[in-house]
């Protein structure tokens, strides 16, 4: 079933390829030909609607952080995979351990801020500190063997983007979406008056869960491209991008999606043409983003 469904995925990713080759490619463009750019392409894609799709609920609820706490925790579970398939020769999906790293994480985080009289910030630095540390433990154990494995986790890479790991990012980035699509009065209602969201009868712990769950995934699926040490960027800087724009939350979730598929799409494009590294040109061309948009906002603001 697995080798039925790549498959189908690689026959339409195929598809898809040539037909943007035969777009864009008498205009100059012919990046879009190469199947590793077309697999770059559909990560940035996928990363490009989820991570502002969940960061514009993190950032009203003050939870920014969580992305670079996840982020870390994501490291951590990336040097297990790699450390059981060196060290005791187990092939695991380092994006498998990283995924199921992340998710514990941020239950963790929850755990701690329901239960302790820590505050939110004090849960999300003890699981960062912890999952770094973690996961320097592991490369270390290895004598560095994994270290080079792990650079491209670090920092991303358009060029290691598997037809696998496309799928798989592609299917995460389904989960959240239908997972948001489905909940998102849920999510807006808490987001905003928890006291009030009780009233009205949602379950405010459980949704908090769910949100942060969310966010594993979506720090999982971009790490792939943008490298754990900058994905938490692409949850935060697009949303504030969007906050100086749109009129009311579902405009500026919006205009947050628009805002990175924009950074993704022309970061590529830079990274590929230049060769500079893919996740810090990104991440670059969305803080240009955010900067152009408060000029705007203060060039047009009535004195």
């Amino acid at each position: 079933m697995i080798e039925g469904v790549l498959a189908a995925f690689t026959a339409a990713l195929t598809f898809v390829g040539g037909l943007l080759c035969r777009l864009f490619a008498p205009l100059g463009v012919d990046l879009v030909c190469y199947p590793f750019m077309q697999r770059a392409l559909i990560a940035g894609v996928c990363v490009g609607v989820v991570a502002p799709l969940v960061g514009s609920f993190l950032v009203h609820r003050e939870l920014a952080l969580i992305g670079d706490t996840l982020a870390h925790a994501a490291f951590a579970g990336v040097a297990v995979g790699l450390f059981l398939g060196s060290a005791v020769a187990l092939p695991v999906s380092p994006t498998v351990t990283a995924l199921v790293v992340a998710v514990l994480a941020a239950l963790l985080v929850q755990l701690i801020a329901e239960r302790t009289d820590a505050y939110g910030d004090v849960s999300m630095a003890i699981v960062l500190s912890g999952g770094f540390a973690l996961g320097t433990v592991l490369v270390s154990l290895t004598d560095g063997g994994i270290a080079v494995s792990i650079n491209q986790y670090l920092f991303g890479s358009l060029s290691t983007v598997r037809r696998e790991d496309a799928l798989v990012l592609t299917l995460l980035s389904l989960v959240v979406v239908g997972v948001v699509w489905r909940y998102y009065r849920q999510f807006l209602a808490v987001t905003f008056d928890e006291t009030a969201a009780q009233v009205a009868g949602v379950d405010v712990t459980a949704t908090t869960r769910l949100l942060v769950v969310l966010t594993a995934f979506v720090v999982v699926a971009a790490m792939q491209i943008m490298g754990v040490i900058l994905v938490a960027a692409m949850l935060v800087v697009p949303v504030a991008t969007a906050a100086q724009l749109g009129r009311s939350f579902r405009e500026s979730v919006l205009v947050s999606v628009v805002a990175a598929e924009l950074a993704v799409v022309v970061g590529v494009g830079l990274s590929y043409t230049y060769g500079l590294a893919a996740g810090g040109t990104i991440v670059l061309v969305a803080i240009g983003g955010y900067g152009l948009a408060l000029t705007t906002q203060y060039a047009t603001a009535k004195p």
